[in-house]
């Protein structure tokens, strides 16, 4: 008796935190990729996604969970089409390796979820020598992006959802020094990198908006995932004793979802709880957009018009 209230009240609090969404919307025939998808919302993204018929590719830094999550997600899901491809967004040759192997084995991608992330770490530097946080979150994501553009455009109708946060009313892109080097602070950079992915977000709709793909920035809430693996030990603790207040990971992929399956939303537009919210000022700063937009295709060494 006294789980059992206990599980009433429970549900009725996370009913409280977690907006509750549904959709009844099959994908058959269409094809998505999900980054970072061997666990946390990546992976309740693609379970979802699978159960409405789309063939899923996981796209994971560390295969052996992806492989792992691949059979958790074809042992749950009948009929299931998931497959694992190796992608580390810290390292700009497995992102050009990963899009290559994407246009020799999939026809068609109608779905590209930029979920995967890390977050409050220490200072650390990517493969090619980004701070971690901007260069995983923003500018691995965006160069993705932009080698899979050819295949979104001749699968359009198709979308691109990148995975912000609220975070990013915190956030100030520091162009003088974007990645760090002379001042880090683990929140203040990964605030960045979430008003990164607004702006890229916004930026890119803005030019695609006559190729038939559409562009979304989510904000999945608060969630209890792995990303909170880097916080300082005694932060880990209080997360996971303060967990009944975070969202699970199938809460946390509902806006992805929905942005996902939605018809007639606004491209560009920045979604919450399964609807659209209000961004900060400087996430709506179109020069800003425009300006971090060059500033990323130098970095990369890349020519996007």
């Amino acid at each position: 008796m006294t789980n059992a209230l206990f599980n009433l009240n429970s549900n009725c609090f996370r009913s409280l935190i977690a907006k509750q969404w549904s959709s009844d919307i099959r994908l058959d025939g269409k094809t998505a990729i999900v980054t970072g998808a061997n666990t946390g919302i990546g992976k309740a993204t693609a379970k979802d996604l699978a159960m409405r018929g789309a063939h899923v590719v996981l796209a994971c830094r560390d295969m052996e969970k992806a492989e792992e999550a691949v059979a958790d997600i074809m042992r749950e899901v009948e009929s299931a089409s998931v497959v694992a491809m190796k992608l580390d967004l810290a390292d700009t040759k497995s992102i050009c390796e990963f899009a290559e192997n994407i246009y020799n084995t999939e026809k068609s991608l109608h779905f590209l979820i930029n979920n995967a992330g890390v977050a409050l770490c220490t200072y650390a530097t990517t493969v090619d020598g980004f701070e971690m946080q901007f260069g995983v979150n923003h500018l691995g994501h965006f160069l993705l992006t932009y080698l899979l553009l050819d295949l979104l455009k001749h699968s359009a109708p198709s979308r691109v959802i990148n995975l912000a946060s609220v975070a990013h009313l915190l956030g100030k892109i520091n162009f003088e020094d974007v990645n760090s080097a002379k001042s880090y602070h683990s929140t203040r950079s990964y605030a960045q990198s979430k008003l990164a992915n607004v702006l890229f977000s916004r930026e890119l709709a803005r030019r695609v908006e006559d190729l038939g793909i559409t562009v979304y920035a989510v904000d999945p809430g608060v969630v209890h995932t792995e990303i909170f693996r880097h916080m300082r030990r005694y932060l880990q603790v209080l997360v996971k004793t303060c967990s009944i207040f975070l969202r699970t990971p199938a809460e946390g992929s509902y806006t992805t979802l929905f942005c996902a399956v939605t018809p007639d939303l606004e491209s560009g537009g920045y979604y919450s709880d399964c609807a659209p919210a209000t961004c900060s000022r400087a996430a709506s700063d179109d020069r800003s957009a425009c300006k971090l937009w060059a500033l990323s295709c130098q970095l990369l060494n890349i020519r996007w018009r």
